[in-house]
């Protein structure tokens, strides 16, 4: 059975920079697309980024909403089975509990991220809470 854990999380000050990781003891993540989500407290979860599974060597493709790109971007280091999100410029806006999931699939598809992942994702990590204070 596939576990996600995702680390990385903690408190930042405005402007700031963090980089969270997820990975899945025992199973090997480099063909499946993982999604990057959040939730402030007292909002809906909402898609932040998903990598997609590898088709091949160096071929990739990576998703970031639109309202995060340019501060949030995703990578991988396969060797070590660890995919990134890494956030810069951080805003008290950003505060939420971020998680890492899987739907099994290769492919990122972006309606998975507009829904939040309610009824696509097969598997969850547990959440990484980031704090950003003003």
């Amino acid at each position: 059975q596939v576990q996600l854990v995702e680390s990385g999380g903690g408190s930042v000050h405005s402007g700031g920079s963090l980089r969270l990781s997820c990975t899945a003891p025992a199973f090997n993540l480099e063909y499946y697309a993982i999604s990057w989500y959040r939730q402030a407290p007292g909002e809906e979860r909402e898609g932040v980024a998903c990598s997609g599974g590898s088709v091949s060597p160096g071929d990739t493709t990576t998703v970031v909403v639109d309202s995060l790109k340019g501060r949030f971007s995703t990578s991988r280091d396969y060797s070590k089975n660890l995919v990134f999100l890494q956030m810069s410029a951080l805003k008290s806006d950003d505060t939420a509990v971020y998680y890492c999931a899987t739907d099994l699939d290769h492919s990122c598809f972006p309606r998975n991220l507009m829904n939040g992942g309610t009824g696509s994702m097969h598997t969850w990590g547990q959440g990484t809470q980031v704090t950003v204070s003003s």
